[in-house]
């Protein structure tokens, strides 16, 4: 598949099929992340993976009871384990480095004939108690990942000349 198709076909799956997911497919979802750049080649993330049912369920109530979280046949919790390192232009590393790892997730998914929904809507300090993550480990986002059990919706974006500009800013 061309990443551009990938980028096409993706899009927020919020109902799952009941089946497991392959080890070799998670595997490769898992190798996209590992393989994201990060900056000063940092590599802070970390990532859990849940598969057990009643854990699903607690973290689709830590994530303020988004029901479908718990549904999906997995979710990888994204972490970073340093927010120390900020880089020149002012910003913390970690969110942005996890985020893209996760990014890349969510195309190798696409790949892999799966569906995610990015979840920054939950309690960190719940998923934190739920997963026994250490307290100075932060809690970056929540990938539910299955077989998507809907269609996709048209995506609504706006036109590149509304969002792209030409050398300089302009109003």
């Amino acid at each position: 598949m061309d990443v551009m198709d990938a980028v096409r076909q993706r899009f927020s799956v919020r109902k799952f099929k009941e089946y497991d997911i392959e080890d070799s497919k998670l595997e490769r979802v898992l190798e996209a992340a590992r393989l994201a750049p990060s900056a000063r080649n940092l590599q802070e993330w970390r990532f859990v993976v849940v598969r057990d049912p009643d854990m699903r369920a607690s973290l689709a109530e830590a994530a303020n009871g988004q029901n479908f979280v718990g549904e999906a046949p997995a979710v990888i919790v994204g972490c970073a384990v340093t927010s120390e390192h900020v880089m020149s232009c002012g910003l913390h590393c970690f969110p942005i480095d996890v985020s893209i790892a996760m990014a890349y997730m969510t195309l190798e998914a696409v790949e892999q004939g799966l569906g995610t929904c990015w979840i920054g809507a939950f309690n960190a300090e719940k998923v934190r108690r739920l997963l026994g993550i250490p307290d100075d480990v932060i809690v970056v986002g929540l990938l539910p990942i299955g077989y998507p059990d809907q269609e996709a919706p048209p995506k609504n974006r706006s036109a590149l000349d509304e969002i792209v500009m030409e050398e300089r800013w302009r109003s």
